[in-house]
């Protein structure tokens, strides 16, 4: 009875503070708004918003400091499953959902390209994952009391090895994905700031690391219901003001639909423009231009230099002005340095150009369900046939991920009982189910917003933010006047998917403040899941690989030191490899959910369903399910297609499969050879004893 009491007033203090928090944010919001209405330059507002949102989460840090391991690794098994869940959809809101999973939908339209799956197989795929959670593992895993994912497989099959393969599948999977994360941040931070990508990666790096690095699971779960308010508030407002502004509703999910049906007339409007159709010539010349470039790279390079340096010297031969003159030296600089540069640049703008000469820019239209057509010709049945393929393939890899993923997992670990850990998962979908119903409303409100508004406008006439967006990265926002008609064509805009969610309060006509509270938004989900990943990743290299491989006489205090100093080392690492901008974050983390669901998942179920399951078929399971994934992965890797030879990678495309979702043939795989393995190796039962007559 006294603890039930307890617990009641614990739970009725927290409720007090989260109240007293969001009104705290509200009335931060209204003071910077009502600031920039009296004159508050804009250039303040961006690193306001960043400074004092890294500063509440490191507080927050710095209170929830601990050296207990219960409180570093399992936030002392005391959180209350409407916290979990807030806590689970912060962290499940990652730069991917927050910034990318609305350009997805905006690019690819809901049932997408022969090439990529369309923008609704992420919300099907990663909210159908919580389900396979809430069914399958959580609650088994929770009733176990451990701290990370490979202690399961460790108590589950016994010896060193089941523990080793869980730890490092645990690292690969956790951080590609983090390296997503800290690309976000970067991106995000350089636009509140207008410094360089790269330090705006240390500067978001910073609020990480003082949440992650003090107080461990603690620190991050009260750091990411924080960082779930400000996400929240983030997303709703730009697209309930988007939804009013076009439809006088502002309850987005349940008004867009309308403007599907005029994106639809807008569509054959341009399909049918004769300045669209300028465009798409020009965008196919360039394309040619390249391709016949490519037959002689040599011979081509070398005749682009002498032209521009014939150039230069006929510039200054006749005193021109000395900006055309600079502008031919930096062009002259800009050449590739040596033919291998120059081939690999013209084939990626010659496939670029190619993609671009499509019409519609190369977007499908947005309704469309698949590419192609089931009842056209052979080309299109079979577009039709492999963009619905895709779209199964990734859903499935998302959802079978979603039931791996450590970081999510380990979350469910801080449930006070098991019947905590499943009302945790209903918590955490009702949480992310407020976002995911506003994701294809914002994607549709903001195709109309271009379509409708920005194209026809005047190019000297242009607002200020796209000129500041093309500056952070040329490939996340480029407008270009290719057919020299001074008006802005719809082929003529390349907007990145990282760019949509960013850019709708400005594209929208909202106060810069929204713009800041987004950027904010955006930082939040990219540091809430960079704090689970870094933890995860520590945790596994240092007590499931360094003490379990060497037995050591430790108390927990050094093992927490030494997983803090071995997550900045982590940290550092990513931020290095996200600076090196090698891919956008989408992919990336697509990719982590298939290294995640072929290397846990098949061997986690059997291992709670199946007691026949044995320790070396849970190895086999992991190993072969892992390398079927990353082998597909890698094969298609353009760098290590450059250096191994081709008969050791994988011949194109397996059933037109794209690469991110591997896991499709590493989950059945893994799941075959744990059950093949496991009843080849599994004891034979004890014979009964015999019975000798007298």
């Amino acid at each position: 009875m006294a603890e039930d009491q307890d617990a009641r007033s614990y739970q009725w203090r927290l409720h007090r503070i989260l109240a007293l928090y969001v009104g705290g944010v509200l009335c931060f919001l209204a003071l910077m708004a009502w600031a920039e209405a009296q004159g508050l330059a804009r250039h303040w507002i961006g690193p306001i918003f960043l400074f004092l949102s890294v500063m509440v989460y490191a507080g927050i840090g710095v209170y929830g400091r601990t050296t207990d391991a219960d409180e570093y690794y399992v936030a002392g098994r005391r959180i209350p499953p409407v916290y979990n869940g807030m806590a689970a959809a912060a962290d499940w809101m990652s730069a991917a959902s927050f910034i990318s999973l609305s350009g997805a939908l905006y690019l690819q339209g809901f049932g997408g390209t022969t090439d990529s799956a369309g923008g609704l197989a992420y919300l099907l795929g990663w909210t159908g994952g919580f389900c396979l959670v809430a069914i399958l593992v959580a609650p088994h895993l929770r009733a176990m009391g451990l701290y990370t994912i490979p202690d399961f497989f460790h108590v589950r099959f016994g010896g060193r090895w089941p523990r080793v393969i869980a730890a490092l599948a645990a690292v690969l999977t956790s951080f590609t994905y983090v390296v997503a994360q800290i690309y976000g941040v970067g991106l995000i931070a350089s636009r509140l700031t207008g410094v360089q990508f790269e330090i705006g990666i240390m500067l978001g790096l910073g609020g990480v690391l003082l949440c992650s690095f003090l107080g461990g699971m603690r620190a991050i779960t009260w750091t990411q219901v924080a960082q779930y308010v400000v996400l929240l508030l983030a997303f709703l407002i730009p697209v309930s003001w988007l939804a009013y502004k076009q439809l006088g509703n502002p309850v987005a999910p349940l008004v867009y639909g309308q403007q599907i049906g005029k994106i639809a007339d807008l569509e054959v409007q341009l399909l049918a423009s004769p300045a669209e159709e300028q465009v798409v010539a020009v965008y196919l010349q360039r394309a040619r231009d390249y391709e016949a470039r490519l037959q002689n790279v040599e011979h081509a390079l070398e005749e682009e230099r002498r032209a521009i340096q014939d150039r230069i010297r006929k510039l200054r031969s006749h005193n021109a002005d000395v900006g055309l003159i600079i502008a031919a030296s930096r062009e002259l600089a800009a050449l590739p340095r040596d033919a291998e540069v120059a081939r690999e640049r013209w084939t990626r703008l010659m496939r670029e150009n190619y993609a671009r000469a499509q019409p519609l820019g190369g977007l499908p239209p947005h309704s469309r369900a698949f590419a192609g057509y089931p009842d056209g010709t052979p080309e299109e049945q079979q577009a039709y046939s492999d963009s619905r393929r895709n779209f199964l393939a990734l859903m499935f890899c998302l959802m079978v991920g979603t039931a791996g993923m450590p970081h999510l997992l380990t979350r469910y670990y801080t449930a006070p009982s098991v019947a905590g850990a499943r009302a945790s998962v209903a918590w955490s979908l009702f949480f992310i189910a407020l976002l995911y119903l506003s994701a294809p409303a914002l994607a549709v409100l903001v195709k109309f917003e271009v379509m409708n508004n920005l194209v026809g406008s005047r190019f000297d006439q242009l607002p200020n933010w796209i000129a500041q967006w093309a500056r952070v990265d040329a490939s996340l926002l480029s407008i270009e006047d290719v057919n020299h008609d001074g008006l802005v064509q719809f082929g003529e805009i390349r907007l990145g998917a990282d760019l949509i969610m960013l850019a709708t309060p400005e594209l929208g006509g909202l106060p810069y403040v929204i713009s800041g509270l987004v950027a904010a938004g955006g930082l939040a989900a990219a540091l809430s899941t960079a704090d689970g990943l870094l933890l995860t990743i520590s945790n596994a290299l240092v007590r499931d690989l360094y003490f379990q491989s060497r037995p050591r006489k430790t108390s927990s205090e050094q093992r927490v030191i030494l997983s803090k100093f071995t997550l900045l080392a982590v940290a550092l690492a990513a931020a290095f490899v996200a600076a090196l901008k090698a891919s956008d974050i989408l992919p990336l983390v697509s990719a982590s959910f298939s290294l995640a669901a072929s290397a846990f998942v098949p061997v986690m179920v059997l291992g709670i369903f199946w007691r026949g399951t044995t320790r070396q078929g849970a190895v086999a399971g992991m190993l072969c399910g892992l390398g079927v994934t990353m082998y597909y992965m890698l094969s298609h890797v353009a760098g290590v297609r450059a250096v191994l030879p081709g008969w050791l990678l994988a011949d194109g495309h397996w059933f037109a499969i794209q690469p991110i979702s591997a896991g499709v043939f590493g989950v059945p795989a893994g799941l075959a050879a744990a059950v093949l393995v496991s009843w080849v190796t599994r004891p034979a039962p004890p014979r009964p004893p015999v019975r000798l007559e007298m």
